[in-house]
């Protein structure tokens, strides 16, 4: 996984700085649930959120083990980014994440029935938004009551990670940017796409981020059933893109939409980050290019379903 490799490195270095935002930590103000299809079993799965002590930071729970939402959890992974802690397993939680970082929730408990998965819903994670702003945040208490400023980590020098020509680099900043771009020669229709974030604030996240859903290339759609994976994927949770017809199932939501996917996901990895209900994304500007699974996991394999 490309950012588990980068946060080894800024580990390893002692390159980041723990600095207060000036900000509480934050929690839910209440409990919700969401059910929907699971990506890869296609089976029903259930996830109920709770609002956690200050301290506690984003936790799953599933079988009665506790899985921190941390990067030092994460396990081989296929097409999706998946946590593991004494053989219990939950996967594709990037959507959920990416949207718990985003919006500010910096500690709170989540629970999965049913599948071992996060469900897909529509691919992207404004189901996510839109129920987090509906039961609002609150300032999260210790055990004892009292609250906490919330951390982020500032890079202090630059960082990279690379394979072939695929990078994912880091550099200081005062505030968090993100540059991201793809390329699909193969698929006329998507080709390279760059887009440059010069802010990533709630509000930010919520109307140009959240919205982007997940995308697949049709003539790989068999090929990946056939290996026991996206066996509940539809046009109803992603865009599907043909090599030689574009998009089968438009509109898009943005002209750009699969760059902003991969932005969305890369903020739910980077939240990986956070510890102790701290920020997880570092204040940096970040530039990744290509970062597909071949990167991402640690086991190698072609980046369709993205």
């Amino acid at each position: 996984m490309t950012c588990r490799r980068l946060f080894t490195g800024l580990r390893a270095s002692k390159s980041i700085s723990w600095k207060q935002t000036g900000s509480l930590q934050k929690t839910l103000a209440s409990t919700f649930e969401i059910s929907g299809t699971a990506l890869h079993s296609g089976a029903l799965s259930t996830v109920k959120l709770f609002p956690a002590k200050a301290g506690e930071g984003r936790f799953f729970v599933r079988e009665r083990t506790r899985i921190p939402a941390s990067i030092d959890f994460v396990t081989e992974t296929t097409l999706c980014t998946t946590l593991c802690r004494e053989g219990t397993r939950v996967r594709t939680v990037e959507h959920l994440l990416s949207a718990l970082e985003a919006v500010g929730v910096d500690n709170c408990r989540i629970e999965i029935v049913g599948a071992d998965e996060v469900p897909i819903l529509d691919g992207s994670s404004r189901k996510w938004v839109e129920a987090i702003e509906q039961v609002g945040l609150s300032v999260a208490k210790d055990h004892d009551g009292n609250s906490t400023y919330k951390m982020a980590p500032y890079l202090l020098e630059p960082i990279h990670v690379t394979k072939s020509d695929s990078f994912l680099v880091a550099f200081p900043s005062p505030k968090v940017y993100i540059t991201y771009g793809i390329n699909f020669p193969q698929v006329p229709v998507i080709s390279s796409q760059w887009l440059s974030l010069a802010s990533m604030d709630k509000s930010f996240y919520a109307e140009q981020i959240a919205s982007s859903r997940t995308f697949c290339i049709y003539e790989e759609v068999e090929r990946l059933l056939v290996a026991g994976l996206i066996q509940g994927g539809s046009a109803e949770n992603a865009i599907v893109c043909s090599a030689s017809k574009g998009w089968l199932n438009p509109p898009l939501r943005f002209d750009d939409e699969p760059c902003r996917h991969k932005v969305l996901d890369l903020v739910g990895d980077l939240s990986l980050f956070a510890q102790a209900g701290s920020q997880g994304v570092p204040v940096a500007h970040i530039v990744a290019y290509k970062v597909d699974p071949s990167l991402k996991c640690t086991k190698p394999i072609p980046f369709y379903y993205c």
